[in-house]
């Protein structure tokens, strides 16, 4: 939707009036002539003070009088600046919005075959930029060898050019859409390095804080930037895009006091595995934190966006570090034009969001600093080398605690075969834009390879290694200080440029290991420099996976499984048969420093593009940027749709009619425990051939299966999908297994989960989910809504939702329901087995919801957060509220009004 078709935000109607309201402000700012909202004067005439409200908050603050709501900033302002609960509905309507490949196609799938809809395509237009970097298709195809770059960039286009064409398309049809091609790198060091400006100019010429909203989770990550943003599902995205505004009620702002310095050895990897444990257990589900503190100046603005990138691990939905004297040296590093961070430094000093609350040695001023409602309190130095896992984020450990967080997995005497045991580790990468885009990171990893090399260790066999930069700077400046060829000389050579293993691309396990663990049952594990290790994200075949910072990864793939203390036991043993201990080998602060100062220079980032300014433009040299400038792009309004497609089909959603009325005679389809997450419900990974999705595909005459991932663009592959990861446990079943499976009701049959739901929809059976803590936890995917709606389900009882999740069910026109405080459905004497009636019509006007199931009757509430969210969930979801906002009542072609 054009901005012309509702009318320009800063329109002549209010005139002077409006300027006086919004206290516009003029002047020189870096050398040019600027106009802005001046927040300043604007907290001054509302009665506030600006210096006692977080600079998140008044990053918001500024997004409301942009969007013409001064009433509601006063209000927000006085409650932020008292340390309050906001208690305040408003539109946030961001800068840009930054997808990658495997939520943004589908998305662009959508808006195609909305576009299919509407009388006038071209309506169906982003009203606002938006990136697509395209990184998520590559996998790990092949590793360990010097030539595994190239042998992995080609499968990915042999597999991938429907789906790019398909871009290709998207790019010449939509206005304002940018794809950055396969091969620049992961999605958020792009950001980070590329396209966060920190302070940006609107299309009305004013200027405003650099904002985002991103269809991946990690969008968090350019908080540390001081640029606000957070990850939404692709519905979400969809009506931002349309310039539709969708209220959201604005969670508390949590202050995160940093105090300390880094202890010497500490990795930034370390600091976040802490942060993300101490946090989880302060639950911050859902809130806006903001980092505060005399620590804060201890870490570099890469240090902050490692802290940042992992805000949805533990729960939060922002993670924000206020723009400051480091952020401006971070922009010169990588390379931004000295006039533009002349303008970041001035207008962030005019607007009051520049933080400098501490005094030259790094001490906190006195009287300085926001007011918070609740701050946490956290020791840099309390924090030493350690990781996370065995399946889960937050489950930090030390290195001494490595063994037996093992041996908890399973209750079994350890098992042997053919050379492999249990606490093997299997698959050992360096990947990841949360620890590649950290200089000191990297640097330390090459260290430590150099010195293991010297000592003349090696990486066993069984151990297939990987390195997957976020860009190809990181290669870049490895290779000028000598450190690339040691890695490589270990294994570890470059595989690609895009998330791969930590997105669950890793590839097949080394030679006969896959065969021997199938057959022998074995246990092994996964290490890797990432974000996420729910059990089967990063292999099918790991069930143990473990979260540690690259130069750790590289240490554990050296000792080649984790049964070993490595704070006292040796990794191996030297040309003279001397043991090798990690401490012998760990990288020291001024080294690692000097490195940095010598080779992460601006000159390397410049590098980086073919032209100034041209951040989609391939490096020199990279067959990439030819492929994708070769590639057809149908100069069509709406998109040619090819019907024997298995990539690109338009979905079954689009148009459909809402599922009104109430739930009566419902069924259960899977009964689930705690910490269930987004991979469990729509796995990214392998399609395996014998599961329902690859059937379909085998039918349709594919032997390539690809991965469900690329897969997201087929409506039909994905409902076979659902549910269909091999860990996710099942209770319905009982014997502490069924991924994939559930038990048909009331017949007992133990059927494929989509199975089952085509004999529900047969027989007109609505369906239900019933879940603990934390259902949905992990990436920002809206196939996991998308997916259950596909599958009939009418609704999710839980005992509580992660954030996006949550949102993206009510995006699908999906209830997700909370069960009782302090109660689990077996609590509730549930079994799942039972007949459900919810009666839903008073939902709206209460959020409460009563369910009888068979003798147990309880009262649920609605987890719905926005009359916003309530207009889309009793719409249908998000593709029938926009087809009504794009085709009313009035005519088809008639201007839709913005939502409020």
């Amino acid at each position: 939707m054009h901005d012309d078709e509702h009318g320009d935000e800063h329109g002549n109607e209010h005139g002077d009036e409006r300027e006086r309201l919004f206290m516009i402000s003029s002047g020189r700012l870096a050398g040019r002539e600027a106009t802005w909202y001046d927040l300043p004067a604007f907290a001054a005439g509302a009665g506030f003070a600006l210096a006692d409200v977080p600079y998140s908050g008044r990053v918001l603050l500024e997004s409301l009088l942009r969007d013409g709501e001064p009433q509601t900033a006063a209000m927000l302002g006085k409650r932020l600046a008292a340390g309050q609960t906001p208690d305040v509905e408003m539109v946030f309507r961001p800068a840009r919005i930054l997808m990658q490949d495997y939520t943004g196609i589908p998305l662009l799938v959508d808006l195609a075959a909305l576009r299919d809809q509407v009388s006038r395509p071209g309506r169906v237009n982003p009203a606002l930029p938006v990136d697509v970097v395209v990184d998520h298709s590559v996998q790990t195809d092949w590793a360990g060898r010097p030539d595994a770059l190239a042998l992995n960039e080609a499968l990915e286009w042999d597999r991938n050019r429907e789906r790019y064409t398909f871009l290709k398309w998207a790019e010449s049809a939509f206005d304002g859409l940018r794809v950055i091609p396969p091969g620049r790198g992961i999605v958020h060091q792009v950001n980070l390095e590329r396209l966060a400006t920190v302070v940006a100019q609107g299309p009305d010429g004013l200027l405003r804080p650099d904002t985002v909203i991103g269809t991946d989770s990690h969008t968090t990550m350019v908080n540390g930037l001081g640029v606000l943003g957070w990850g939404v599902g692709g519905l979400e995205a969809e009506t931002l895009m349309l310039g539709l505004a969708q209220p959201m009620r604005v969670p508390p702002l949590v202050g995160v006091r940093l105090t300390g310095s880094p202890l010497p050895g500490t990795s930034p990897t370390d600091l976040v595995l802490a942060l993300t444990r101490r946090l989880r257990e302060e639950n911050v589900r859902g809130l806006l934190l903001e980092f505060t503190g005399p620590g804060v100046a201890a870490l570099t603005a890469a240090d902050r966006c490692t802290i940042a990138n992992m805000a949805p691990e533990y729960g939060a939905m922002s993670a924000f570090f206020p723009v400051d004297g480091e952020t401006l040296r971070y922009l010169r590093q990588t390379g931004r034009a000295e006039d533009d961070v002349r303008l970041v430094a001035e207008y962030c000093r005019a607007q009051g969001l520049f933080a400098d609350g501490t005094d030259a040695d790094g001490t906190e001023k006195a009287g300085t600093g926001p007011r918070f409602g609740r701050v946490i309190d956290f020791d840099l130095g309390s924090v030493g080398t350690g990781l996370a896992g065995p399946s889960r984020p937050d489950q930090h450990i030390s290195l001494a605690e490595l063994p037996g967080s093992f041996a908890d997995l399973t209750s079994r005497p350890p098992r042997t075969a053919n050379g492999l045991s249990d606490g093997d580790i299997v698959i050992a990468s360096i990947t990841s834009c949360t620890s590649t885009s950290n200089p000191k990171a990297m640097l330390a990893a090459g260290l430590l390879a150099r010195r293991a090399v010297e000592r003349g260790l090696t990486v066993p066999a069984h151990v297939r290694t990987s390195l997957s930069p976020g860009s190809r700077t990181v290669t870049r400046y490895l290779r000028a200080a000598g450190l690339l060829a040691d890695l490589e000389r270990l294994g570890f050579h470059v595989a690609g440029y895009g998330c791969m293993t930590c997105n669950g691309g890793s590839g097949p396990l080394a030679d006969g290991v896959g065969e021997t663990v199938e057959h022998a049952d074995l246990t092994v594990c996964a290490v890797l420099s990432g974000n996420r290790n729910f059990e089967a994200r990063v292999h099918a075949q790991a069930r143990a996976g473990y979260l540690a910072s690259p130069a750790l990864v590289v240490a554990l793939a050296l000792a080649g499984h984790v049964r070993a203390d490595l704070e006292t036991e040796p990794l191996g043993t030297d040309h003279d048969g001397k043991p090798v201990h990690l401490r012998d080998l760990w990288p020291d602060a001024a080294e690692l420093a000097a490195l940095e100062a010598e080779y992460v220079t601006p000159e390397v980032f410049a590098a980086e593009t073919a032209s100034a300014g041209d951040t989609t433009a391939a490096p020199a040299g990279a067959p990439a940027g030819d492929q994708w400038s070769a590639l057809p792009a149908a100069g069509s309004d709406v998109f040619p749709w090819d019907q024997a497609s298995t990539y690109i089909r338009p979905p079954a959603y689009v148009g459909a009619r809402p599922r009104s009325g109430p739930l009566t005679g419902a069924r259960v389809l899977l009964a689930l425990g705690d910490d269930v997450s987004t991979d469990h419900i729509s796995p990214v990974g392998a399609i395996r051939a014998d599961s329902p999705a690859g059937r379909h595909l085998r039918a349709h005459g594919v032997r390539d299966f690809n991965s469900y991932g690329s897969r997201r663009g087929n409506h039909e592959v994905m409902a076979r999908g659902t549910f269909a990861n091999p860990r996710l446990v099942n209770r319905l079943l009982g014997d502490g297994d069924g991924g994939g499976q559930t038990s048909h009701l009331p017949s007992g049959e133990r059927l494929p989960v989509y199975d089952a739901a085509e004999r529900y929809a047969a027989d007109g059976t609505p369906l239900i989910v019933l879940a603990g803590r934390s259902y949905g936890m992990g990436s920002s995917r809206d196939w996991a809504a998308k997916g259950p709606w596909l599958l009939g389900v009418r609704a999710v009882l839980a005992e509580s939702f992660e954030r996006i999740h949550r949102a993206n069910l009510c995006a699908m026109g999906i209830l997700p329901l909370l069960l009782p405080e302090g109660a689990s459905w077996p609590s509730l004497g549930l079994t799942g087995r039972e007949e459900f009636d919810l009666s839903l019509d008073p939902a709206r006007q209460s959020g409460l919801v009563d369910v009888r199931a068979e003798g147990v009757t309880f009262t649920a509430r609605a987890d719905v957060h926005s009359a916003g969210e309530w207009d889309v969930l009793l719409a249908g979801g998000t593709m029938p509220y926009l087809l009504g906002r794009l085709t009313p009542a009035t005519g088809p072609d008639a201007a839709p009004e913005q939502a409020r």
